[in-house]
């Protein structure tokens, strides 16, 4: 593979490392994604109670002294400084992340995906093992964002996601990779919703450090399956430096040289159009716990677990509407209706007041989850096998940049809004989903069938 050369006297044996079966990469995906969704929510009412209790603000939920619609310093002070920290939180992950997340993602095109994923897998343990230090012996708040960042240094959740596409890129024919895609966001989505109902009713019954227990076990029989279990889909891994500067010069090369098998103008505004759509999507994610938690709505952890359970529902039901849509409309078309009710869910939000309408606004996304795995795939079909690793560690790099930029909009418009209109944030978020709307028609009407060219495979 060219970029893969072994360091000098090193053999380029193939890697073996032993294994005790071949599994795919779902069970990774679907564990991560189940620890992450535990341990989100959980944070942020954790920051809530420390902050209330630091304040002095006696944090009663009950529906009455919630309905109140006076000013109230205290509580607007507890949600400015939770929603402050959760930004310093992503601040800190994301930053590291743009990096390591890149390096890693393009040397798994030369070592294999499994290295990839078994630091990926480390990098969530050590993050959850931090939380549980400072919910269990209060230390301070500031140690949430170490974590991250230790998370982060070892390719982070994104870095995880990378390696878990470029393998399905790996073994997926063209024309079955939009749904192999969107099977392995479903997965995503189904450890999500079942991590929220869970979550929810748990810290009711038990308060908060069982739940983070319960993640970091998750954590560690999930980095045991990538050692031991994941099958490997590089055809030939080969030792590679990692620190060296060609894996993100590969990753460069995607997007700044012309190649007659890829566009680069394909290239480079689709990666705009899924950077437009995450960071609407984990914007809106990142401001909604703290939305429903405060007034009018109020919602207590029962109500939270419930709402983080209807958010992540859309990536089951886009899987199964993006395969019976497929049958009759082209993916662009799938893309396009997924966006427009996305675009409805979040005008939504930003006017409810009351919890039917916050779940009619869930209700509304039940396609909004189709979009990224049909980019995804176009984007796949636009390189080679050789550079799906390259591909997806740039997709990464996109996705850290979109969520950097959502934490910083989303958590900084919030409380500055919090006088005039609540729910600006979600209008702002509705603006902007026009944006890869209009990108994806041009793309598709400038080269219908892009995604269809027949590249020469690697040697």
């Amino acid at each position: 593979m060219e970029g893969c050369a072994s360091p000098p006297g090193e053999a380029r044996a193939r890697l073996s490392p032993a294994v005790l079966c071949r599994g795919p990469v779902e069970p990774l995906v679907f564990l991560a994604n189940f620890a992450l969704v535990l341990q989100g929510p959980l944070t942020t009412q954790y920051l809530w109670h420390r902050f209330s209790t630091d304040l002095g603000y006696n944090g009663t939920r009950d529906r009455g002294s919630c309905s109140n619609h006076s000013a109230d310093p205290i509580m607007k002070e507890v949600e400015t400084l939770t929603s402050h920290w959760t930004l310093y939180m992503n601040l800190g992950g994301f930053l590291v992340g743009l990096f390591s997340s890149t390096l890693l993602g393009a040397w798994s095109d030369c070592v294999g995906r499994r290295p990839l994923l078994v630091l990926a897998s480390l990098g969530l343990l050590l993050q959850a093992l931090v939380s549980i230090f400072v919910v269990q012996l209060q230390l301070h708040v500031g140690y949430f964002v170490l974590g991250r960042i230790l998370c982060a240094l070892l390719g982070d959740f994104s870095g995880l996601l990378a390696a878990g596409f470029a393998s399905v890129a790996d073994v997926s024919s063209s024309h079955s990779r939009t749904i192999r895609m969107a099977l392995l966001e479903a997965c995503i989505g189904v450890a999500g919703m079942l991590a929220s109902l869970l979550g929810g009713h748990w810290l009711r019954a038990q308060g908060y450090a069982n739940p983070f227990w319960l993640a970091l076990a998750l954590l560690i029989a999930m980095t045991l399956y990538a050692a031991f279990c994941f099958g490997e889909t590089v055809k030939e891994p080969t030792p590679t430096r990692l620190f060296t500067l060609r894996h993100h010069w590969s990753i460069v090369k995607l997007y700044a040289f012309p190649a007659p098998e890829k566009s680069r103008r394909h290239l480079a505004l689709y990666s705009l159009a899924i950077f437009m759509v995450v960071t609407v999507h984990f914007g809106a994610q990142d401001i909604l716990t703290l939305y429903e938690l405060s007034r009018p709505l109020c919602w207590d952890s029962k109500l939270i677990g419930y709402g983080s359970a209807a958010q992540h529902l859309p990536y089951l039901t886009s899987l199964v509407g993006l395969r019976l849509l497929q049958h009759c409309l082209a993916d662009t078309w799938v893309a396009e209706i997924g966006l427009a009710f996305n675009i409805l869910g979040m005008v939504v939000f930003a006017f409810a007041t009351i919890t039917p309408l916050v779940f009619t606004g869930y209700g509304l996304l039940f396609l909004s989850l189709v979009i990224t795995p049909i980019i995804r795939a176009k984007l796949s079909r636009l390189v080679g096998e050789s550079e799906q690793g390259a591909l997806f560690s740039a997709v990464a790099c996109v996705n850290g940049l979109a969520m950097l930029m959502a934490s910083g909009i989303f958590n900084s418009l919030y409380p500055a809004t919090l006088n005039f209109m609540k729910g600006f944030p979600f209008l702002l978020g509705a603006g902007l989903l026009f944006i890869p709307a209009i990108l994806i028609g041009v793309l598709e009407k400038a080269n219908p069938h892009p995604e269809f060219q027949q590249f020469p495979q690697s040697p």
